[in-house]
């Protein structure tokens, strides 16, 4: 039988060793070592992608920013009950455009659930963040099967404690500030486990040092989301 699967056309067989390929298309990170070791070569496009983290504010928007720029004239790019207003001037600065950004803030978490599965769902979206809380499998199901229908990245940023619990996300990230940048562990993937954790230093980050905040996260100050669309 091994004999034979060597025969066949190189690439028809997946190896346990190997790093599988995301289903359907990918979108680059914008960091090379992440890309490397995520299949497809970055964010699977049409897909529930969990980033754990002990608290807001780690770097988790610094992560998305390469493709905040990079969505920036298509579609609506929607941000759902983020814990703390974006800081529209980091933002902008960073390359990101502004008016393409969709804050939508719900006044219940079964809104914001919600919310973001219509969001995933529509179409209208090139890519969709989530902060909910207290998610049951069959809502991340429901969140999933959205994600697919409307071929739209859905970032869904949780609580690193949510890490005991399974999940039909296609990539569970945990995230941790270091001194030098930021750690990204590759909880769960297509393919073989990860061979260890990622770092990325700050200047790759959008040169966002440690002592600053995230630019999502900077302040709790209304005049620094004056350019996006709010939906409350």
């Amino acid at each position: 039988m091994a004999q034979g699967l060597e025969c066949l056309p190189a690439g028809l067989v997946w190896q346990a060793t190997q790093l599988a390929q995301a289903p359907g298309n990918t979108l680059p990170t914008g960091f090379a070592a992440l890309d490397a070791a995520l299949p497809g070569g970055g964010w699977p496009a049409g897909a529930l992608i969990e980033l754990l983290t002990e608290h807001p504010g780690v770097g988790e928007i610094s992560l998305l920013l390469p493709l905040l720029r990079e969505l920036a004239d298509e579609r609506w790019m929607a941000l759902i009950a983020p814990p703390l207003l974006p800081y529209a001037p980091a933002l902008e600065a960073a390359g990101v455009a502004l008016q393409r950004l969709l804050l939508i803030r719900p006044s219940t978490p079964t809104e914001a659930l919600w919310a973001t599965r219509q969001a995933s769902a529509s179409g209208s979206c090139a890519l969709v963040m989530a902060w909910l809380a207290r998610l049951d499998t069959a809502a991340l199901r429901r969140l999933q099967l959205a994600a697919e229908q409307g071929a739209t990245p859905l970032f869904l940023l949780r609580a690193r404690s949510a890490v005991r619990h399974a999940s039909p996300a296609l990539l569970r990230l945990a995230l941790s500030p270091t001194l030098d940048g930021l750690q990204i562990d590759i909880l769960k993937r297509r393919g073989p486990p990860a061979a260890g954790p990622i770092q990325l230093c700050w200047d790759e980050l959008n040169g966002i040092a440690p002592t600053q905040a995230d630019p999502a996260t900077k302040a709790q100050n209304p005049h620094g989301a004056r350019h996006l669309s709010l939906v409350d």
